[in-house]
Order: C-alpha cells, then structure tokens, then sequence
C-alpha cells in the first residue's frame, strides 16, 4: 500500500525533477564536460579513450566523468577491465523537454 502511494506521487514527476537541476548545470557549465558529452553522443568509450581526446590528465577527466555522472548525464558500465561510459539518453530528453517550456509563446 505504502509503495502504491508513494509511486503515484512521483509519478507526477519527470526524472529531470527528480534529480538535482543544480548539479546538471554545473555539469553542463564546463566545456570539457560538453565536448565529453559530444564524444558520448557518438559512440560508449573508456576513460582511457576520452583522455586520449584531450590534453589534460587522467585524473582530470575522471573528475569531469564523476561531475557527468552525479547529474546523471552519463552512464558507467563495468566490462571485464574496463568501464564504459555512455550518454544518458533520458536524462537528456529530460532535460530538453523542461528547457522547452521556456520557449516563447506565439502572439
């Protein structure tokens, strides 16, 4: 009974309410953060792949990849070895869908 009520209540939520806008704009605040996001939009990719993008270290862009994960912009998947990180669709869908009811109405 507890969990029907409590389904219903967040039901009337989207997931981008549900999570903390705060962190996905500072996420998204960061141009090494964006072009990580754009890598992501094309292909899943290691850390070790990503870093290979950049001229920064290791150690920063796992920082980056944390950022992107707490606003849960971004997917981790452990296979063997290695992790794979992956552009999280629906938090974006999320995202634009509440940006778009900003847009200007037509007079």
């Amino acid at each position: 009974m507890q969990f029907e009520v409590v389904f219903r209540y967040l039901s009337k939520y989207t997931i981008i309410e549900l999570i903390d806008m705060n962190n996905v704009f500072k996420a998204l605040n960061d141009p090494t953060r964006r072009e990580i996001l754009e890598l992501l939009r094309k292909k899943d990719m290691t850390a070790g792949e990503i870093v290979e993008k950049f001229r920064i270290s290791g150690p920063s862009i796992s920082h980056h990849l944390d950022l992107l994960k707490q606003a849960k912009l971004v997917i981790a998947e452990k296979e063997g070895q290695f992790i794979y990180y992956s552009l999280n669709t629906t938090v974006v869908d999320e995202i634009m869908t509440w940006l778009l009811q900003f847009k200007s109405k037509k007079k």
